[in-house]
Formats: C-alpha cells, sequence, structure tokens
C-alpha cells in the first residue's frame, strides 16, 4: 500500500499595499489629475531651478532693448525697462508658490486648530470661535484681504499674511463639521477612557481622521491663495518692484497692451495655466480620497 504524502499548503498573506502607494494608484485613474500632477511638478522644478533655466536675472535692464517682441534671444520679449520677460515669468513661480504654501499653511493650522477645538468642545467655545469665523466669513475674501494689506503695509510677508487669515474660516468650518461627526465614535470614547488628555485626543485621534477634505480643500486652497496675490499686486498692494510678481507683471504690462501685447500674455498664461494644473489636481484628489468611491 503506497503511502501518501501530505504536502501542507500555507498561505502567505499579501503584503498590505501602503496608504500613499492606494492614493497614487487611484489618482492614476483620471488623466485630468495626472495632467494636473504634471503641471504641478512643472511648476516647481521651474522654481527649484530658476537659476539654471532663466537665461538672464530678472532685474538686469538694458533700455536698448526695451519692448523687443519674442524672439530666440528673448522668448516672451522684454518690458518698457528691457528686462527679459521669461525670466521673470521664471523667477515668479518662486514668488507664486511661496505666497501659496505659506498663505495656506498660515490658514490650515490657525483654522484646523480653532475648527477642531469648536467641535471638540462644543457649547460656549463651539459658539463663541464659529461667530467670530462667521464675522470674517461675511467680508468678502478678497476685500478682508486688502484691508490687512492696507493695514500691515505692501510686502511679500505682510501678503502672505492677510491671504492666510482671509481663509481661516473656511478650514475651521471644515475641521469643525468633521470632528462633530467623529467626536462620539468609539475610537474617541476609548482614548477617553483609558485617561488620554484632550490634548492627546484632538491631535492623535480625531485630527489624522479628518485629513482628507483638508487635503482636498488645501490643493483648492493653493490656488486661491496665488490669485488673490496675483490680484493684490496687480492694484499695488502685494510684492514691489522690481521682485517679479506675476500680477504686478500685468499691473505693469496693461498700459501697453495695446502695442506690445506679450506683456501681459505670458504672465497670465501663467496664472491660468499654474490654477488650471491646482484645480484638476484638487478634483483628482477629492475622487481618490472619496470613501464611496474605494470599489
Amino acid at each position: 500500500m503506497e503511502q501518501l504524502e501530505i504536502i501542507e499548503v500555507i498561505a502567505v498573506p499579501k503584503k498590505k499595499k501602503s496608504a500613499l502607494y492606494e492614493l497614487w494608484r487611484r489618482i492614476k485613474r483620471s488623466k485630468l489629475a495626472v495632467a494636473g500632477l504634471v503641471i504641478i511638478v512643472a511648476l516647481i522644478l521651474t522654481a527649484l531651478f530658476a537659476d539654471i533655466i532663466a537665461p538672464y536675472s530678472y532685474d538686469q535692464q538694458n533700455l536698448k532693448e526695451n519692448f523687443l517682441s519674442p524672439s530666440l534671444k528673448h522668448p516672451f520679449g522684454t518690458d518698457e525697462f528691457g528686462r527679459d520677460i521669461f525670466s521673470r515669468v521664471v523667477y515668479g513661480s518662486r514668488i507664486s508658490l511661496q505666497v501659496g504654501f505659506i498663505a495656506v499653511g498660515i490658514s490650515l493650522v490657525s483654522g484646523g486648530i480653532l475648527g477642531a477645538l469648536a467641535g471638540y468642545y462644543g457649547g460656549k467655545v463651539d459658539h463663541l470661535i464659529m461667530r467670530a469665523m462667521d464675522i470674517l466669513l461675511s467680508i468678502p475674501g478678497i476685500l478682508l484681504a486688502i484691508s490687512i494689506v492696507a493695514a500691515l503695509g505692501p510686502g511679500l510677508v505682510n501678503l502672505m499674511i492677510a491671504v492666510g487669515i482671509s481663509s481661516i474660516p473656511q478650514y475651521a468650518r471644515i475641521v469643525q463639521a468633521s470632528v462633530l461627526s467623529i467626536r462620539g465614535q468609539e475610537f474617541v470614547e476609548a482614548a477617553r477612557a483609558v485617561g488620554s488628555s484632550d490634548f492627546r485626543i484632538i491631535f492623535k485621534h480625531i485630527i489624522p481622521n479628518v485629513l482628507a477634505p483638508l487635503i482636498v480643500q488645501s490643493t483648492l486652497g493653493i490656488a486661491t491663495a496665488i490669485l488673490t496675490a496675483a490680484g493684490l499686486s496687480f492694484i499695488g498692494l502685494g510684492i514691489q518692484p522690481p521682485t517679479p510678481e506675476w500680477g504686478a507683471m500685468l499691473s505693469g504690462g496693461r498700459g501697453y497692451i495695446r502695442n506690445y501685447w506679450f506683456m501681459t500674455m505670458f504672465p497670465g498664461l501663467a496664472i491660468m495655466i499654474t490654477i488650471f494644473g491646482l484645480n484638476l489636481l484638487g478634483d483628482g484628489l477629492r475622487d481618490a480620497l472619496d470613501p464611496r468611491l474605494k470599489n
């Protein structure tokens, strides 16, 4: 009688994919989101390597070559001072990204903390914080930013502060609504039962669970911050010359727009493409982080 050998097969569990890999896998499904990501990555690389990409310094003047049309020597032409517009647009990407990320960082941190406190404690704390946010929301964002810059004075730092403060209520409301929906769940009650402090519960257990809407809002908020900063610079309340900023370049070229269209066209295209890319990426992140679309 033959002896049968029994071979035991041990199932090896598949390695769990990281959350970042899963996010990237879902973003890849949307061609528009990938296109937005490519635009933003290209913008970031342009800002990082502006010294290499730009053929001239942003403040290098040559009055003998002012108002030159686009050519191989000056791809975007020159302005009234003979400065190369392409170089100024390239260096301007640094200013726009700096304003966008820092302004959103100010509003995200401040609004996130206020919204978390309001949602977690409720009662008088919630009433006080959210009524203050309602007051800020009653003022149009651009008008509030203009008022703050007018009070503090024009400049890069004051511009970032003004744009950041004007966006705080949006993040506070998003976080407050998210915290209200999860503060009574089991994992929060368990953390409270084992003696965790309110600070630990808020920042370790609650805020990580409300990051998805914040990431989406931050991406779209960067676009809004760049557009607001360009608007403030256009009316003279933002970045001051000779620092290259796309809104200020539009303002400087509007007086010559009939004869020298390129002075306003290329800074305007830079703003448009940047905002377009950020909006595409924001829409893609929204779809990728939506729990209803996981399957």
